[in-house]
């Protein structure tokens, strides 16, 4: 069902978007454009609910155990319902009693999912000039966890005392009339029961028929001990470079409007092996997607499979996150073994991506404090091929800021000739100008890579180059080198991929 309804939702959404992109649309069009888009927002919420409540019902719903930010979460939940309640001329208001703290384990979507249910509820059922407010209070605190309490009321239409004990019942509704008027779907309440239920909380309410509703929300979320929280990753979408991956143009197109509205930098692959040939030659010059949004069924080689290739070339790299109309429950743990951080349900939308990508940067940082040891420069032995006396100067000079000792070939034969003579090990990497005399750096490192000796197959070789484009990098790759870093290199970049190849050949060792 996921698949069969998500699958015409997303070329639906998507269209609609790319049609309101174009200035050429006449103005008429553009209202039944929004209203055809406010329409399938509106389905779309209320296939996401379906599907919710038969994860919930079948035992497939999981929750997850990770430190997150708090206060980014309430900011998030603020600023859009700030927005709802201004434009449709309600007062709101959040207030904090007493001290929370910034950053608690738990499950953020799913807590972030409950106050959303519970306060688009509010608006939903408030007419203009009513009030709408958040209150959250730590209730106790006590051997690692805590206990908040979030309290949502409204001064809407209320309920009857007698409708009261059946709100949380599925498609319950105590007026047929709301489904037409409010666009109710009778599930929302049930699934945040059920969510609560599953977090160990509870969830009650109060209410008067004309007068409002009063929600109160207890839930125990772990405490993060002072030296270990992580500063919450800080997203900057103008820095952003994402690839999409996806067989269907629509799709792709509309994932790049969504991503450009909010300023991020969209590339596109319409298919695995064209994704996985774009990410070789990012990582060889050492300019990797910050995020890589991949379909799962594409033919050929679908998401998982596109993943773990992509993985093989960047490791831990870049974020993955996986797009789907599909139901991932099946194919979870093969997508985690393969690489995958998160899934998104199509259609796409940017808050979603700002969310999950947030949240994967977050967990890459803590894996990457537990365990990644940088490799050390200090009295590291490079053979630099360089015709260039001047280039190799000033290279020779900034490898000399950490401890690096360089022995130079002043082109490609004589590299050749100073490896093949050396003793096996002397050398822990090659830095290689392309263009060179007698033999350039193609050649010199094909001729390297055939040698009888072991090191010959395993020596980081890295390309030093004006040549930029893609085909050059290819022919790079195609030659056994293993970076492609662009002229001027900036020493920290190249600091990087020394420190980089250099440690992945040890630990392969």
């Amino acid at each position: 069902m996921s698949h069969e309804i998500r699958t015409p939702m997303n070329a639906i959404i998507g269209l609609d978007n790319i049609a309101l992109s174009d200035p050429e649309t006449p103005e008429k069009t553009r209202e039944y454009l929004e209203k055809i888009g406010d329409s399938a927002e509106h389905l779309l919420n209320l296939i996401n609910d379906i599907l919710d409540m038969t994860r919930i019902e079948s035992g497939r719903m999981v929750l997850r155990n990770e430190e997150f930010s708090f206060s980014r979460l309430l900011e998030a939940v603020n600023t859009m319902f700030s927005s709802q309640c201004h434009d449709k001329g309600l007062d709101y208001q959040c207030y904090i009693n007493g001290e929370v703290d910034d950053y608690y384990i738990g499950d953020n979507m799913k807590l972030r999912q409950v106050l959303i249910n519970i306060l688009g509820n509010a608006v939903k059922f408030t007419p203009v000039g009513g009030k709408v407010s958040l209150q959250v209070a730590r209730k106790a605190q006590f051997d690692g966890k805590t206990t908040l309490q979030f309290t949502i009321s409204d001064t809407g239409i209320g309920m009857s005392k007698e409708f009261i004990p059946h709100i949380f019942d599925t498609f319950a509704q105590e007026d047929s009339s709301t489904t037409n008027k409010y666009g109710s779907s009778g599930l929302g309440l049930a699934i945040t029961r059920s969510i609560v239920e599953m977090m160990n909380g509870t969830i009650e309410v109060e209410s008067t028929k004309g007068k409002g509703s009063t929600f109160t929300v207890n839930v125990t979320l772990d405490d993060v001990a002072g030296s270990e929280k992580t500063p919450d990753q800080e997203i900057h979408p103008g820095e952003m470079t994402v690839l999409i991956v996806d067989d269907d143009p629509v799709a792709c197109e509309h994932a790049r409007l969504v991503l450009e509205r909010v300023g991020i930098a969209a590339e596109i692959a319409d298919s695995g092996a064209a994704a996985v040939e774009t990410v070789r030659l990012r990582h060889a010059r050492h300019e990797p997607y910050n995020l890589i949004l991949v379909d799962w069924q594409m033919p050929e080689m679908d998401g998982v499979e596109t993943t773990r290739r992509i993985r093989s070339i960047i490791g831990n790299e870049s974020a993955i996150i996986i797009l789907t109309a599909y139901k991932w429950d099946d194919i979870l743990d093969e997508a985690i073994q393969a690489g995958v951080d998160s899934f998104i349900a199509k259609p796409l939308f940017a808050a979603a991506v700002m969310e999950e990508f947030r949240s994967a940067m977050q967990r890459k940082n803590l894996a990457a404090k537990d365990g990644v040891k940088k490799t050390d420069l200090t009295g590291r032995r490079i053979l630099l091929a360089e015709d260039v006396q001047v280039n190799a100067e000033i290279i020779e000079m900034v490898l000399q800021m950490r401890g690096v000792t360089t022995d130079l070939a002043e082109n490609g034969r004589i590299a050749v000739e100073k490896f093949e003579a050396s003793p096996e090990g002397s050398y822990d990497a090659i830095l290689m100008d392309m263009r060179m005399p007698e033999m350039d750096g193609l050649e010199a490192t094909r001729r390297i890579r055939e040698l009888d000796r072991a090191d010959a197959r395993n020596i980081p070789i890295i390309a030093l180059t004006a040549n930029a484009f893609d085909e050059d990098v290819q022919r790079s790759l195609q030659a056994g080198l293993n970076a492609h870093l662009s002229k001027p290199v900036q020493p920290d970049t190249l600091f990087e991929t020394l420190e980089s190849l250099i440690g992945q050949q040890e630990t392969e060792e």
